[in-house]
Formats: structure tokens, sequence, C-alpha cells
């Protein structure tokens, strides 16, 4: 069994294989249907849960959100300022671990809010703000469809720092986004939703993907 830097453990499957790791928190996938570096998500189902919740026909058309593909391994990166287990790709965990490591020589503290997260609990989230009364053009302004979510892909994590409200626009404000933007490139991080991104989400200064060294 694999040990990250975190002191995280390995989970493998095949796509299929059903995996034991909290899969109540969406942080590993109950039925393989997650997202990142081998097949896509199934499109049929993927429709099927569209119609159900009320997403557009033309949602990925129209946002240019590709659907995200399947990871073939996933592995722990520790807990998140919650307390609940998260989940990337080997290489973005590595690539995090060393970020993180590096931010903290710099006297910058990086924590993990989100990472890996299942189609089946995008829909739970989802569902959550329909029930408080949100319309789904309003919800998919700051959460993606399922299928679209770059959380499916194991490569993309949200961030935060002691003093921030997790997941607020106010994190642009903190020395820890200052640093992200001056070196997360270095790590193989991009920022994925900056201001006036063309997607149509919300500026996310917290959330980074890995997209490779």
């Amino acid at each position: 069994m694999r040990r990250l830097p975190f002191g995280g453990r390995t989970a493998e499957w095949s796509g299929r294989r059903t995996v034991e790791a909290n899969a109540r928190t969406g942080t590993v996938p109950r039925n393989g249907q997650a997202g990142g570096s081998g097949d896509s998500v199934n499109e049929s189902s993927i429709q099927a849960i569209h119609r159900e919740l009320g997403v557009p026909e033309d949602y990925g058309r129209r946002t240019g959100l590709p659907l995200q593909a399947i990871p073939d391994e996933l592995v722990s990166i520790g807990d998140d300022v919650s307390g609940r287990e998260r989940f990337l790709t080997p290489d973005a965990a590595s690539a995090l671990a060393e970020m993180i490591a590096n931010a903290a020589v710099d006297g910058v503290v990086l924590q993990v809010v989100s990472a890996f997260r299942s189609v089946e609990y995008q829909v739970r989230l989802i569902k959550r703000k329909l029930a408080e009364g949100q319309t789904i053009d309003e919800i998919t302004r700051v959460l993606a469809a399922p299928g679209f979510s770059e959380h499916h892909s194991g490569c993309a994590v949200d961030l935060t720092t002691p003093g921030a409200q997790p997941v607020e626009q106010e994190f642009e404000g903190t020395d820890a986004f200052a640093w992200l933007r001056a070196h997360a490139g270095r790590f193989g991080f991009v920022l994925s939703y900056p201001r006036d991104n063309p997607y149509g989400v919300i500026y996310e200064p917290w959330h980074w993907r890995y997209r490779g060294g």
C-alpha cells in the first residue's frame, strides 16, 4: 500500500470496482463514475441525470466544459479542514504535497477544502440547492453539472488558509492566494476559473487543477 507525504493510503479500482473509503462524502466513487485520466463517464447516464435535475440539454456545448474522465487510481491525501478524508490521483497528490511543503517553507499555510468528488455526490449537492429554492441556472454557475466537474477527475483541489472562509472570493486577498498565483504553475497547478472565464462559472480563486509538471 503506497504512502504519500500526507501519510495517506492508496485506493485503486478499474472503473466499475467498488471502493470502500467514506463513499457517502463523495471522496471516493461508489460505482467508478468519477472522472480523471481514463474513460469518460457514461454519456447516456449523464444525460439521464441532467434530465432529472433540469440541466439544459446543450449544457456542455453552451459552457464549453468537457465531460471528465474516470481515474484509474486515487490515493488518500489525508483529511480536509473539516476532518473528511480526501483523494486525488497519484500524480496530483504528489504535486500537491510538494506544493504545500514549499509554501510552508515560505510561511504560507495551504489547506484542502475539497478534492475528488463522485458524480453521485455532485448530484446530491445540486439536489440540496434545488430544495433550497435555487434555480438550476443559478446552481450551475457555482457547481458544474454532474459529469462536468473537474473534481470528478481527481486532479482538482479547493484550497483555503487559516483565517479565510473556505470557498469564498475573499481568498483572493490572502497571502496564500498571492503565493499560489506566483508559484502554483511550478507544481503543475492552474487556476481553472479566473474572472470572466468563458465557461460561465463564477470566479473561484480557491479552485486549482493539476495539469502536469
